[in-house]
């Protein structure tokens, strides 16, 4: 056998060729490691195996709203009113514009909502002292007590769902949904 076709001796002993093809075989494996990578991540987008977050938690929100209305609405409240209430109850004083950020409204739409709850007692707005034009929101006892009433009421129609769990999942599904929702 001549030195030229035993890959010790001719032109593959030479150690700087030898480190080429040894590179290049490298390079090869990476690159097809890479395509089939690809390829893989290709084929699993392809290939959804579930329905989007987005998707899933619309159609429970909507549902969830339209059971929750008619329940509001036995206790005075519109869906804002209550939301309003239930920010307040977590944290008890705000100015307009720090409580329509977090329940994510627009500050001038919420007025009205808050000249409601203001009228029947449910909150209470002082002006800041630290800013005369804004103005320090707290919900009342018995804004807290009709946001309470009202969800329990909630909380007794949303078994139409939960019911349907069992009690480890029910419990790792709220338990979820309250961290995504609140941190």
């Amino acid at each position: 056998m001549s030195s030229r076709g035993n890959i010790n001796g001719g032109e593959h002993g030479n150690p700087v060729h030898r480190a080429e093809i040894w590179i290049n075989m490298h390079a090869h494996i990476i690159c097809t490691s890479i395509q089939s990578v690809n390829l893989y991540h290709h084929d699993m987008v392809r290939k959804a195996t579930r329905p989007d977050l987005a998707a899933m938690l619309v159609q429970l929100t909507r549902q969830a709203v339209a059971a929750e209305q008619p329940m509001l609405a036995a206790h005075g409240l519109s869906m804002w009113g209550y939301i309003v209430l239930c920010a307040l109850d977590r944290s008890p004083i705000r100015t307009q514009a720090a409580l329509a950020e977090s329940i994510g409204a627009d500050k001038t739409r919420i007025i009205p909502t808050l000249d409601e709850l203001q009228e029947r007692r449910y909150i209470e707005r002082i002006p800041d002292p630290a800013d005369r034009r804004a103005r320090l929101l707290a919900i009342t006892e018995s804004g807290r007590s009709i946001k309470n009433a009202a969800q329990v009421d909630i909380q007794r129609g949303e078994e139409r769902w939960l019911g349907q769990l069992s009690a480890n999942d029910r419990s790792v599904f709220l338990r979820v949904l309250h961290q995504f929702s609140f941190g």
